[in-house]
């Protein structure tokens, strides 16, 4: 069995008096593409800070590709934080050339065919771009680098049904390749829950429930159904 991508013991972050992950432990399978569930404010975007590096736990170990995070293994991650922004002069060429100069295992090749398959065209300014657009182009970015991780933080969140639509259909297409562990938290569940491998919920900073997708659905039913019963308080997961 291969070691885990991310592995997190006894994990405690908190923001000021606010905890926000208590003895928060978790082992991420490799080459898998893992649901990361869980209502707002369960600690889901600040588990993935702490793999970035961003934040720093207050006590307890992490291991991320073998490795404390941070910026020596970072080259080996793509990220697509929540609320992502560029620069607005860009051009989609311009952002396109900016990857492949920059970005560790950038395809630029790739991302011209993810650009012209998700309906881009490549002279439009991010600055005229509409939401939707925007999210492909920022999806199409983390999607064209040949590295080991990729974690999408809210990929689907307030863009057009069209643009969801291609997102879902390139991520479908992507992930049967089967060579990066690709980890999704997303409110969007219906739509998303059938490209789960494994899931993790997470609600008030611990991990409430995980396993194998598939087995998960069989025993509680949809992912949508239990994360809804855990923004009701719902116990005994």
């Amino acid at each position: 069995m291969k070691d885990p991508v991310v592995q997190f013991r006894d994990v405690n972050l908190s923001y000021g008096s606010r905890m926000v992950l208590q003895d928060f432990n978790i082992e991420i399978p490799s080459q898998q593409v893992v649901g990361i569930l869980g209502p707002n404010g369960s600690g889901k975007s600040s588990f993935f800070r702490l793999i970035m590096g961003l934040n720093q736990p207050d006590d307890g170990e992490i291991a991320v590709l073998g490795h404390s995070p941070g910026w020596r293994n970072n080259h080996q991650i793509a990220y697509l934080p929540d609320r992502a922004r560029w620069y607005g002069n860009h051009t989609v060429e311009g952002a396109i050339q900016w990857g492949g100069d920059l970005l560790p295992g950038f395809d630029s090749m790739k991302a011209k065919e993810l650009a012209e398959w998700m309906e881009i065209d490549s002279s439009m300014r991010i600055d005229e771009m509409s939401k939707g657009q925007e999210a492909r182009l920022m999806l199409i970015m983390c999607l064209a680098r040949k590295v080991p991780l990729i974690i999408l933080d809210e990929p689907f969140t307030g863009i057009d049904t069209h643009s969801r639509e291609r997102i879902m259909d390139a991520l479908i297409d992507y992930v049967t390749e089967g060579e990066q562990t690709i980890l999704i938290s997303t409110h969007e569940i219906y739509e998303a829950e059938g490209l789960f491998d494994s899931v993790f919920l997470i609600n008030e900073g611990q991990v409430a429930l995980s396993g194998e997708a598939e087995l998960l659905r069989a025993e509680h039913g949809s992912m949508m159904q239990l994360v809804k019963k855990m923004s009701h308080g719902g116990r005994g997961l």
